[in-house]
């Protein structure tokens, strides 16, 4: 039996469920009480191996208190251009990112700041960093 890879649609709503739970400080366990579901149902649906059907999708916005758009919103369509993405999107490694904790965290933390000077003195740092690691792969 061969095991069939999750529908790119199906990853990314998962990671922008997973996003959005985060952001939010609950945990999988808390959602899928909410939603009836074990906390291993969630993480099925936030890796997108089990595909999140409509009034479901209803109910997990609801309850992550967004709009059911907001779980689709940059990512792949039916419209496929040359990533798989419709115009305008962010690139994939970007929501894989904020899908983290630690990109949550670190755009949270970022955003707090008024500084634009600041904003842009800890940005060049970064950049500084990660240019010790080599060229950027994308």
């Amino acid at each position: 039996m061969s095991t069939k890879a999750p529908n790119p649609v199906d990853k990314y709503v998962g990671s922008r469920v997973r996003m959005r739970r985060i952001m939010l400080g609950m945990s999988q366990e808390k959602l899928g009480e909410a939603l009836g579901l074990t906390f291993q149902q969630v993480q099925k649906y936030e890796k997108g191996t089990n595909r999140v059907g409509a009034s479901r999708l209803q109910q997990i916005s609801e309850i992550l208190q967004v709009p059911v758009s907001f779980l689709f919103d940059g990512g792949p369509s039916g419209a496929v251009n040359g990533e798989g993405f419709g115009d305008g999107a962010s690139p994939a490694y970007v929501s894989d990112f904020l899908a983290t904790s630690e990109g949550l965290a670190l755009t949270r933390a970022f955003t707090r700041i008024d500084d634009s000077k600041m904003r842009r003195s800890i940005v060049e740092l970064v950049e500084q960093i990660a240019s010790r690691n080599g060229p950027d792969p994308r």
